[in-house]
């Protein structure tokens, strides 16, 4: 009987989300699932909602719930990382003060000042996970669902905590793509690698039929020409389920990536609102992010408006109607491994040679083979070369940010935040000083030690 065990089980709707993907396998359903959080009355509302899921379905599972991380990972073989340290208010912080100086993140989790200082909060609660698994569960698969994705699953790593990095934006953007084109999702083939949020689809096929051709043709006509993103869905920033049709967020208005498309030779995997963050060209006026971005979709007036305990609650009807797996790859791969039946996932892992042009050591997506033995990278080869040198700018922030963290020296975070393309061609060497200063300020509370003032 395997133990599993989410620290950060009290987020919204996605802690529960993940539970109902555990149980969705019959070989997982006599687990003991172990809900960590520091918040106890999150903790409880999730915990609560699985006490009646598996009631429900009547399953043997063991469901405990704790404030006390280290019991929570106790013997743990698997443990899933759902956290933001802060919460809504240091992401508040994350989105505004950049804002203040002229850089407008629509998210503010993976590059840039929000994703530098997102990253930098955490680092105290990986290390105590690190050294904690090191003594009460030195073999424990650790699945890392956190943002930034790169920085932290780099980091974990770093620390000697066996970590793969998860992600839907591969599953996302595929099916998005395969809707664009009328082409059923099971007939579709592709190859993707880069780095989280930013993976490139170097092959799209049905068949022997190669459909980037078609794809270019209808992305361009559809999005480059007078696309306005009227009349879209709302999106309420769960990403886990299958496939939902056009919305603000994906697929309703998708200039920005078909623009980097056109420019670059390949679609990428995180939405345009997102991917405008991440480059230098979309964001650099008001003016320009209108033309762009016509319908703003911004992550933390989202996360702000949750209706925590009722999508909790609706999440729970629907998974006692029918209890069956969202898109997202974790139980997949705690099937994999304790079945031994063979899954491939997109997972974010060590560079150990997977992708050739890309720096060694550095954090890239690619698929893995899952199996009894583990989670098992598999070798992309090189990227096209405009791909790798886009992705290279973002490795460039990441590195940095996790030096600063692994050393302590607090200029490496000037200097990541320095490094960031959106950055770099809105601010002076001087504001970004000043802009990251009152970052540090506003995260004191949560940064290491070595890094304050």
């Amino acid at each position: 009987m395997a133990k599993i065990t989410i620290v950060g089980a009290g987020g919204y709707v996605f802690p529960f989300r993940l539970v109902g993907d555990l149980l969705s396998y019959p070989a997982l359903r006599d687990s003991t699932l172990a809900l960590m959080d520091i918040d106890a009355g999150r903790l409880e509302r999730t915990a609560a909602a699985t006490r009646a899921l598996v009631a429900h379905h009547g399953f043997p599972t063991v469901v405990e719930s704790t404030t006390d991380r280290r019991t929570a990972l106790a013997g743990a073989d698997y443990v899933i990382i759902t956290f933001q340290v802060g919460g809504i208010d240091a992401f508040r912080d994350d989105v505004e003060i950049p804002r203040r100086y002229g850089v407008d993140q629509t998210v503010g989790d993976t590059l840039g000042p929000g994703g530098v200082f997102r990253f930098l909060r955490s680092v105290v609660a990986y290390r105590e996970i690190a050294a904690d698994l090191a003594e009460v569960a030195p073999g424990a698969q650790v699945i890392n669902y956190a943002n930034p994705m790169a920085m932290s699953t780099w980091y974990l790593n770093a620390l000697g905590a066996r970590t793969v990095g998860l992600c839907h934006s591969v599953q996302g953007t595929s099916r998005m793509l395969a809707r664009e084109l009328g082409v059923p999702y099971e007939d579709v083939t592709f190859r993707a690698a880069g780095i989280n949020h930013q993976s490139w689809f170097t092959d799209f096929r049905r068949g022997a039929e190669d459909l980037y051709p078609r794809l270019r043709q209808v992305m361009t006509r559809r999005h480059l020409h007078g696309a306005s993103g009227d009349g879209l869905a709302d999106d309420h920033g769960d990403h886990s389920g299958a496939d939902r049709g056009a919305s603000v967020y994906e697929g309703g208005n998708e200039r920005v990536r078909t623009a980097i498309m056109d420019a670059f030779g390949y679609f990428h995997t995180e939405s345009s609102h997102h991917a405008s963050e991440y480059l230098p060209y979309f964001r650099k006026s008001p003016e320009l992010v209108r033309e762009f971005i016509p319908q703003r979709w911004d992550y933390y007036e989202i996360c702000s408006a949750h209706d925590e305990q009722g999508q909790t609650d609706r999440l729970l009807e629907d998974l006692k109607r029918e209890l069956a797996p969202s898109v997202e790859y974790g139980a997949a791969i705690v099937h994999s491994m304790e079945t031994g039946r063979e899954s491939v996932i997109y997972g974010n892992v060590p560079n150990t040679g997977l992708v050739t042009n890309l720096p060694d050591g550095c954090c890239v997506e690619v698929a893995c083979l899952v199996d009894g033995n583990g989670v098992q990278p598999t070798v992309f080869g090189a990227l096209p070369p405009q791909c790798a040198a886009v992705n290279r700018t973002g490795v460039n922030v990441q590195e940095l940010a996790v030096t600063a963290a692994l050393t302590g020296r607090r200029e490496h975070v000037y200097h990541a935040v320095m490094a960031d393309p959106l950055t770099s061609a809105l601010l002076t060497l001087d504001r970004i000083r000043a802009m990251v200063d009152d970052l540090f300020a506003a995260h004191k509370a949560y940064l290491p030690d070595e890094l304050q003032v």
